[in-house]
This record gives C-alpha cells, sequence and structure tokens, in this order.
C-alpha cells in the first residue's frame, strides 16, 4: 500500500473519534470537522504526488463535500466508504409518490442513493397534503412524479433523479427495472402491487414492499435471489379481495412516515449488505397500541410466481 493509500486509510479509520476531533466536538464545531478538513486536504496533496500510485490503486471516488455530507453513516463500521460508494452506485426505482413513496424517495436520496427513478401517474391534489410529505401546496395540480423529483434533488442535489409520469405495466416496469438495482413498491392497488411482483421475479430484483391504512402497516421484502424466498403472491393469492386503500378507508398522517423510512431502511441494508433483511418475514405495525409483530412468511405452495421463476435460475 502506498503513501497515498495509506493516508485514506487512516482518515477512514479515524471515523472522527480521535483526541483532535474530540476537542473539535467539545468546541461545537462538531464529529471533528477541524481535523477531518486538514486530513482530507492532506490526502488531496498526496494524490497529486502519487499519480502513478493512484493509477495502480484506485481509490474510492466520492469527493470532500459527499464526505462530509454523508459522514454520520460513514462512521458506522458497517457502512464506511466504501458502503456510501454502492449506495452512490445503486439505483432504485420507486413505484408510488403518495404517502409511502414521499418518505421513501427522501430518505433514499439524503442517503446518497445515487441514482432514483420515481414512478406514478397521479397528480397532486389538497387532500394529499396531511400525509404526502414530498409535495406541498405549490404542488397542487403538478404530476406527483414531477413533484417528488424536485423534492428530491433539493435535499441532494447530488444525486440523478428521474420523472416517469405514467401508471406502470408489464411492459414499461421490464424496461425500468433493467436499469436499477432493486424496486420498492409504495403503490395503492393491487393490479399495479402484482405486475410490479412479477416484473421483479422475471428480472431478478430485489422488492421491498409496503402498505399502510387507517392506523396498520406492513413491510417486507421479495428477493428472487434468495432460493426460498416467498413474493407477494404468497402474501395476497390471485384473485384476494382488492386492497384497502387510504381515500375509502382513512389513514392517519405519521403512519405512512413510519412504514416508508422502513421500506427505505431495507433498500438501504440491501445495497449495503448489512443486517438481515425481512425477506420470508413480515413486519406489522399497530400504531395505536405502539406495538410491532413479525410473522414468518413462507413460500405458496403452487404460487405461479416465485415457485417458478426461481426454480427456472436455480438450474
Amino acid at each position: 500500500m502506498g503513501p497515498m493509500a495509506e493516508s485514506f486509510a487512516e482518515f477512514s479509520r479515524c471515523r472522527f473519534g480521535c483526541k483532535t476531533c474530540r476537542r473539535a466536538r467539545a468546541g461545537g464545531i462538531g464529529l471533528g470537522a477541524e481535523h477531518a478538513t486538514r486530513r482530507t486536504q492532506r490526502f488531496r496533496v498526496e494524490v497529486k504526488m502519487e499519480r502513478r500510485s493512484w493509477r495502480r490503486e484506485p481509490m474510492p471516488s466520492i469527493d470532500d463535500d459527499e464526505l462530509l455530507r454523508y459522514s454520520r453513516q460513514i462512521m458506522l463500521p458497517e457502512v464506511d466508504v466504501a458502503g456510501q460508494e454502492r449506495l452512490r452506485r445503486a439505483a432504485a426505482l420507486v413505484v408510488g409518490l403518495g404517502g409511502l413513496g414521499s418518505p421513501i424517495a427522501l430518505y433514499l436520496a439524503a442517503a446518497g442513493v445515487g441514482k432514483l427513478i420515481l414512478a406514478d401517474d397521479d397528480r397532486v391534489e389538497l387532500s394529499n397534503l396531511q400525509r404526502q410529505i414530498a409535495h406541498h401546496s405549490a404542488s397542487i395540480g403538478k404530476a406527483k412524479a414531477s413533484s417528488a423529483k424536485a423534492a428530491a434533488t433539493a435535499l441532494n442535489p447530488r444525486i440523478e433523479v428521474e420523472a416517469v409520469v405514467e401508471r406502470m405495466d408489464e411492459a414499461s416496469l421490464g424496461a425500468v427495472l433493467g436499469r436499477v438495482d432493486l424496486a420498492l413498491d409504495a403503490s395503492d392497488n393491487q393490479a399495479t402491487r402484482f405486475a410490479l411482483n412479477d416484473a421483479c421475479w422475471r428480472m431478478g430484483k430485489p422488492l421491498v414492499s409496503g402498505a399502510a391504512i387507517r392506523w396498520e402497516g406492513q413491510v417486507a421484502v421479495f428477493n428472487p435471489q434468495v432460493a426460498a424466498s416467498p413474493c407477494y403472491r404468497c402474501l395476497y393469492a390471485d384473485g384476494a379481495e382488492e386492497a384497502l386503500n387510504c381515500a375509502e378507508n382513512g389513514v392517519i398522517a405519521p403512519l405512512v412516515g413510519v412504514i416508508g423510512a422502513v421500506q427505505a431502511m431495507e433498500a438501504v441494508k440491501l445495497i449495503c449488505g448489512v443486517g438481515e433483511p425481512l425477506v420470508g418475514r413480515v413486519l406489522y405495525y399497530d400504531s395505536k397500541r405502539a406495538e410491532w409483530r413479525t410473522f414468518q412468511l413462507p413460500q405458496r405452495v403452487g404460487c405461479r410466481t416465485c415457485g417458478g421463476y426461481t426454480a427456472e435460475r436455480l438450474q
């Protein structure tokens, strides 16, 4: 390892926790910003001096501004610079930019997921503003996908955000899923949920599914890359009753934020390879009782989605 690489490794190991950084924090500078800046400047000088070494030992492409922007999660040993680079290189599809899709889009943008494709054919209405936090009063009448794109870009201009103002069907889902690493289902109708589930299984893309109604919500991860993973059709079989929606049944405002944030968290875990995603499990939340429960969800015998496509990939 050359001097430049050693300097960067030292910068990474510090995690803003050395004596200099603690003194900076005590002085109100915050998490060793002074020391981090000094080390970063030294690293940049060594980069110029070690151009050949740089070519032999490629370093992460995260720049100084990104190191500071994402410093709180880079400090986590499970993330570190390498994990932040994975987030930066990742692409995610969010289907539905309402109550669930709003916090998903904002948190993924804030976390530094490099590319977001936001899909929704609906437009912002006054009744949406009680819970759909990516939109505001001036957004009324605008396409939700475009409004959410503006909010995500304003939060983090370092990422790429694409708005798709159309209802996702089998053909369009196939084209979009080929450009992303995973998908998040924040839609509000069964037809879209089934179509997205089937498309993710065909394309081998993990799917983070969430739902919220009245005072309850749920989250699950369906991953065709895991042999024993169930799919959305294992949870709701063909011909099941149409899902409840907020327009007809109501929903308490913070609930969608809680469930959407959990979906974003599961997506970050999948991208970074951290922890245990909710594969084969359904996480239920009862907000009135402040109670979380987890249920096992096996593959359904005879499921025409995960029973077939998974077997084909394993051959």
